[in-house]
């Protein structure tokens, strides 16, 4: 225990029942932990520069919690596990037995039961994940409210890691220039189910219970089913790839939606921050989060590249002619991959305010104004049919312009 730090809390009136029993370490900034109403209980750890805690947080109430470079916005309950590098936008409920890592973002009223693992994870407002569920490497959006939220039903598995040792399996639930609308229809998961990653979902879409999805839909309103296969053995190419498109097409949607939503988070959500205060460092966490996702991606990507290498020389000691289809495709990828990149480098860096963006931002500007700096779900949720489209189309150009320059067609 680190007495002058849990001295120093409780001073300031930070609300700790059992103060011998919750270890502080000295790298915490107790100016970064708010006094309004928050409650740490017994057994809890807390480690790392960079922790946040905003009012009416409650640590602990169900089983110990251990907090290392997480930031919780106001309102935020964490009843049970551990979190490493992690960022709460506010109003999020994450049951016992989590596990959630680095690259994790909840927006607004985003919520978790219990047992769940996170990594590298996105959920947009409203998404709710039920228990015993490993989701990491997703991008979720989808629904309207808290009574009308996309959802993960209990006991899925994201399957995010391949026999190919790769991790370039990134799967999208809806997208960025829609899904920040708040106004579209809810995706559904169906419990004891899977997506074998990466895949990428339309809105109103619902996998079954016991579905293993492993294709995109990207149709809205479609019921999905993946049945289990039948008991057999085939021979297997090992090291080599046959979906090559499937991956690489997949990985730079995924990536060329992140950067959007960097380019949303800088001009948009900056304009529902308090200038020097707790809620202006908890929007600097979730840039620097999404800045974690998009560099993994990017690494990821890069790996995939060196995989595909092995993959074309193992082709062709089988006897695959260079000029052969699955060889060209993947001289093509890889060459794609290289370029890749300085494209989602050049559009980090841009301005990026086309025309239809200036328009957006003036109308958050004023709706802003007018309902305070604080409701950023309210002012979305208030946003006419044509405002909403204007700020869709000005998203959807900043991905489109990545997808033009790096996706490859299907001959």
């Amino acid at each position: 225990m680190e007495p002058n730090i849990v001295t120093k809390l409780v001073k300031k009136g930070v609300n700790i029942p059992n103060p011998e029993s919750v270890y502080v370490s000295s790298t915490i900034d107790p100016d970064r932990i708010s006094s309004d109403n928050v409650t740490i209980h017994a057994g809890c750890k807390l480690f790392g520069e960079k922790t946040l805690i905003l009012k009416n947080s409650v640590i602990g109430y169900e089983t110990p919690v251990t907090i290392e470079n997480s930031m919780l916005g106001e309102n935020t309950h964490l009843k049970g596990g551990f979190f490493k590098g992690a960022v709460f936008a506010g109003d999020n409920t994450f049951g016992s037995g989590a596990h959630v890592r680095e690259g994790t973002i909840l927006e607004e009223q985003a919520n978790a039961a219990h047992n769940v693992g996170l990594k590298q994870t996105i959920l947009f407002p409203f998404v709710t994940l039920g228990s015993l569920i490993n989701f990491c490497d997703c991008f979720m959006a989808g629904g309207t409210s808290r009574k009308d939220h996309s959802e993960v039903g209990s006991s899925f598995i994201h399957f995010n890691y391949t026999p190919n040792q790769d991790k370039a399996t990134p799967s999208m639930m809806g997208d960025v220039h829609q899904g920040v609308m708040l106004h579209l229809k809810a995706i559904f998961l169906g419990g004891q189910g899977g997506l074998v990653g990466p895949v990428r979902i339309g809105y109103g879409c619902i996998s079954a219970a016991g579905s293993i999805i492993r294709k995109n839909e990207l149709r809205k309103n479609r019921l999905l089913l993946g049945g289990s296969f039948k008991e057999a053995s085939f021979p297997r190419k090992s090291n080599v790839y046959t979906n090559v498109l499937h991956i690489y097409n997949n990985n730079i949607y995924y990536i060329a939606n992140l950067i959007a939503l960097a380019i949303w988070y800088r001009h948009v959500r900056f304009l529902f921050v308090k200038k020097n205060s707790l809620s202006a460092q908890l929007y600097e966490g979730m840039v620097e989060n999404l800045n974690v996702c998009i560099d993994e991606r990017i690494k990821r990507l890069k790996d995939f590249s060196v995989k595909l290498d092995y993959s074309r020389q193992e082709l062709i000691s089988q006897g695959r002619d260079k000029d052969s289809k699955p060889i060209v495709l993947h001289d093509k990828t890889i060459l794609s991959i290289k370029s890749a990149e300085n494209v989602f480098d050049l559009q980090l860096k841009k301005n990026n305010i086309t025309p239809e963006g200036e328009r957006f931002i003036k109308f958050i500007k004023n709706k802003a104004g007018d309902h305070g700096v604080n409701n950023y779900i309210e002012v979305i949720q208030r946003l006419s049919n044509d405002e909403r489209e204007s700020g869709s189309q000005w998203l959807k150009g900043i991905e489109q312009e990545i997808i033009d320059q790096l996706m490859i067609e299907q001959d």
